[in-house]
């Protein structure tokens, strides 16, 4: 029973740090273009083969 003193303020410790960065990430505008990453992952011009002569 006497871990739960440990173990309760750590977790707390770890969702905390979870949420501030997933607010950092909201603040740096990771998730800005949706629109632009779904057209670039099925875009050619990007691929790492050698281009076609």
């Amino acid at each position: 029973m006497n871990v739960l003193v440990y173990l309760i303020p750590v977790s707390l410790l770890l969702g905390g740090l979870g949420l501030a960065a997933f607010f950092w990430t909201l603040k740096s505008e990771q998730y800005e273009d949706p629109e632009g990453d779904s057209h670039r992952i099925l875009s050619d011009r990007w691929d790492d083969a050698p281009p076609k002569d």
